[in-house]
């Protein structure tokens, strides 16, 4: 089994190149591709995302982007691409609630001031012919973020929970929650766009899985930009004091078991697997109400190959969230991780379950795809694993018995079985169409029959069985060439023989003792041939024929044409054109 990783670095570097020449189509199926091999990489969603933006589908690149922030949280690009799609959408509030975000975790990123720059100056323009600029509560359609639901999705989450007992910032909500359209007298509050982020389901700081990246380059210069570089601001102290000491303890151990989490995050990055490991159990061991922290255990499984230890994580962590009542995001990521953990595996049967199991928690494009493309593949496995040569012939001798006994029914299960065990045996689909003439199937006969060829060009018995089946269909024109090509083959061929005897007498001498009604109808079915209507349709052929009737002498020099006297004749076989 080729490395997911790098499988998935080829996939991408083959889509940046389908970017940059303007192949947006291919570009996003290697993307996609390279998710598929390794959808734990944030880098490639990103990418996706610009491909999905520049191609005009603002939709897909917005989820893109929000897959990308989710997975890493500290990739400054991710929010450039929320922004991005959201502006291109038009819902200018919430691009610029997307750059907002960005800048307060990255304020000197040039793409961030610049995208939101952009978006103000086409908020603020002039208006387009749809009353007041898009605010979130004047769009149609759209529920309320701030709604009831809002207090306690903040008293579930740690981090918003103080934010409660604080007089102004709950006035601030609460006027929210009347007119959703004052957000934007309030984004430079980094309180309100964190309740924000909350309220629609966004990223929260419990929520940062590892992704592997590479090392740091090292600076061009000593005093370069790092000596622009601004010294990080203290993180403020929470107030603990109203709380309990049993609250205290608690909140605490979270905060703990947070620090742990980044410092797993770090080895993994490093590649340090078992310290990473070592880092998410102490986190697990202070706060085990969190999924994210065995979450993150699962992703250095994963990504370490130790499959089995990864399925395991992944179920615990779904059981974890589901106790705790976790975002319904997170536990479909962990059925998603836990389904490609059982494809690496193989098990492709479990790896669909899981699948299913995390569209049900939460609707994702990708994970749908994932699962559609597993399935594709299970039909494909299943179908090389009943391949079996020995089951075949014994389903073919059954088959073989009932035909002679006259089981019709029978022996055509019995074939159609064989065929599904040996599907590249010629005489196996021979056999078949011999027993579907039998119960007057004959399109399914000759499907079978041409299929058989198509294994066996040199097959005499099924060039026979196929001019046999189409004079049975009325096409004597067809039959004739059927039993000439067999007899090309093997000219004593005795069933070839027979048979262009048969229809040849058919074509000259039966349509003697046609009543005029069999004429038009064999007529009739002659012109259903597309082949009939291509010749019909050649202007020299219109020629002849009325020469036939106007200039006799004319018409029978063009006769010493091969070709000509080919098409005529097929004409005749096939009764559109009737001789005296």
């Amino acid at each position: 089994m080729p490395n997911n990783a790098e499988e998935a670095e080829q996939f991408k570097a083959a889509g940046n190149k389908a970017l940059q020449s303007g192949n947006l189509t291919d570009a996003i199926e290697n993307y996609t591709k390279a998710i598929d091999a390794d959808g734990t990489n944030h880098v490639y969603y990103s990418n996706r995302s610009a491909a999905y933006l520049k191609k005009g589908d603002g939709n897909n690149a917005l989820e893109d982007a929000k897959s990308t922030v989710a997975i890493n949280p500290e990739f400054s690009k991710g929010y450039s691409r929320k922004g991005a799609a959201l502006h291109s959408l038009k819902r200018y509030n919430d691009a610029i609630a997307a750059y907002d975000e960005g800048l307060a975790k990255f304020p000197d990123d040039a793409a961030l001031k610049k995208g939101l720059e952009e978006v103000k100056r086409d908020k603020d323009g002039p208006p387009r012919g749809m009353g007041r600029g898009g605010g979130i509560g004047s769009m149609p359609g759209m529920a309320n973020p701030f709604g009831d639901q809002l207090i306690q999705k903040m008293m579930l989450n740690p981090k918003t929970r103080p934010y409660l007992a604080d007089k102004d910032f709950m006035a601030k909500i609460q006027k929210l929650q009347r007119d959703p359209n004052c957000l934007a007298e309030m984004i430079s509050d980094p309180k309100v766009m964190e309740v924000l982020g909350l309220a629609l389901g966004g990223d929260r700081d419990d929520d940062d899985e590892p992704t592997p990246t590479p090392a740091a380059k090292p600076s061009s210069s000593n005093n370069g930009s790092s000596a622009e570089a601004k010294p990080a601001e203290p993180e403020k102290e929470e107030d603990l004091s109203e709380l309990t000491p049993a609250e205290r303890k608690k909140k605490e151990d979270q905060n703990a078991a947070k620090k742990c989490k980044e410092r797993g995050n770090e080895l993994y990055k490093s590649k340090k697997f078992d310290e990473a490991l070592a880092a998410y159990d102490e986190a697990i061991a202070l706060d085990p109400t969190n999924m994210t922290f065995v979450n993150n255990k699962a992703a250095v499984y994963f990504t370490s190959k130790k499959y089995d230890e990864c399925i395991e994580a992944c179920t615990k962590a779904v059981e974890v969230g589901k106790a705790n009542m976790a975002p319904f995001e997170d536990r479909a990521k962990a059925f998603t991780r836990c389904a490609k953990a059982y494809q690496k595996k193989g098990d492709l049967a479990n790896a669909i379950g899981m699948c299913k199991e995390a569209l049900l928690e939460n609707y994702d494009k990708p994970t749908e795809r994932l699962m559609k493309n597993m399935e594709l593949e299970k039909k494909k496995a299943d179908a090389a694993a009943y391949l079996d040569d020995d089951k075949a012939d014994e389903a073919k001798q059954s088959g073989n018995e009932n035909f002679r006994n006259k089981n019709w029914g029978d022996a055509v299960k019995d074939y159609e079985e064989a065929v599904k065990r040996a599907p590249t045996n010629a005489a196996i689909r021979n056999n078949l169409a011999a027993a579907l003439c039998k119960v007057m199937d004959f399109n399914g006969a000759k499907k079978n029959i041409e299929k058989a060829i198509d294994l066996d060009p040199k097959y005499v018995k099924a060039w026979a069985r196929k001019g046999d089946i189409e004079v049975l269909m009325k096409e004597n024109h067809k039959a004739l060439e059927s039993y000439q090509a067999g007899l090309g083959i093997d000219p004593s061929n005795a069933a070839c023989k027979e048979g262009l005897r048969k229809v040849t007498t058919m074509i000259n001498y039966g349509a003697a003792n046609m009543t005029d009604e069999e004429k038009q109808e064999r007529a009739r079915h002659g012109m259903a041939d597309p082949e009939i209507q291509s010749i019909l349709q050649d202007p020299m052929i219109q020629s002849i024929l009325r020469d036939f009737n106007e200039n006799p002498q004319a018409a029978n020099k063009a006769m010493s044409n091969p070709d000509v006297r080919a098409k005529i004749e097929k004409l005749i076989a096939s009764g559109v054109v009737q001789t005296a």
